[in-house]
């Protein structure tokens, strides 16, 4: 069975080459959290005292203002930065996707980093083999999947990333929005592939400022400040503390709809 278990843990970051006041704050802006210091090493506190406990069937939106620690929460949940106090413990595999452009070449094909990418996501290269022809149909991309990937508007990159993404099979799939780069009509298509991957899989954890989407794919949410958990509870209660809005309340009736069928299907009651 699938978990995520993390007992007090913190998340420390020297920076052994600070020398001035903005490349300290520069930092604290990529990782979140507060400025300390160990001695004359800046030291950045990325995360403080994090408890969490995740298990199967749990669907989890992360949300806070930039740099509040969204990032680092996702990184320590997939195992890629251990606590510097604390401890954490992971069971089953962990598909982090975090930037859709991580673990794609620019001087290679389109068909390549199908492969390339779906290697980097935990796929092996016969599982990506069966899946190249649906992830072909669904990027629209047509004869530019024969061509390299510098050629590629951002529009055309991130459908190809989200063509992969969408096609693999995660136990624990913690995802960072980043899809804003495409069309209306497209992104209504990616939509479902989204909410089929989440039925997919047996965690999610993610991350977006993006009301709609954190209502369609989660029923739980952890709130963010400054490296901290400031709340974890009912997705429509922590939305609504952390936006000082129901995000409900102005949502037409198509939307209601897709958000209760989507909490059904992805195997979580409805608010």
């Amino acid at each position: 069975m699938v978990s995520i278990d993390v007992w007090n843990a913190s998340v420390d970051f020297p920076i052994f080459d600070a020398k001035s006041r903005s490349l300290k704050k520069l930092a604290l802006g990529k990782v979140g959290g507060k400025i300390g210091s160990e001695g004359r090493v800046p030291i950045i506190e990325a995360l403080h005292d994090i408890n969490v406990s995740l298990k199967d069937g749990d669907r989890v939106g992360l949300v806070g203002h930039n740099g509040a620690g969204k990032s680092t929460l996702l990184r320590l949940l997939a195992g890629i930065y251990e606590p510097t106090r604390g401890s954490s413990r992971i069971v089953g595999k962990v598909a982090p996707v975090f930037d859709l452009g991580v673990g794609m070449d620019p001087e290679i094909s389109g068909y390549e980093n199908i492969m390339i990418r779906g290697l980097f996501l935990g796929m092996n290269r016969r599982e990506m083999e069966k899946r190249v022809d649906d992830i072909a149909e669904f990027t629209e991309l047509g004869d530019y999947l024969s061509m390299p990937l510098r050629t590629y508007s951002t529009g055309m990159r991130v459908r190809l990333a989200l063509g992969v993404v969408t096609s693999i099979d995660p136990e624990i799939l913690l995802l960072d929005e980043g899809i804003g780069a495409v069309d209306a009509a497209f992104l209504e298509k990616a939509r479902n592939r989204l909410h089929d991957l989440v039925k997919r899989s047996g965690i999610l954890v993610f991350a977006s400022h993006s009301d709609e989407f954190l209502l369609e794919l989660c029923d739980s949410a952890i709130w963010m400040d400054e490296g901290r958990m400031k709340a974890h509870g009912g997705l429509r209660e922590v939305l609504t503390s952390y936006k000082g809005r129901d995000p409900f309340e102005n949502l037409s009736p198509e939307m209601l709809e897709r958000i209760g069928q989507s909490k059904v299907l992805s195997g979580n009651g409805g608010e």
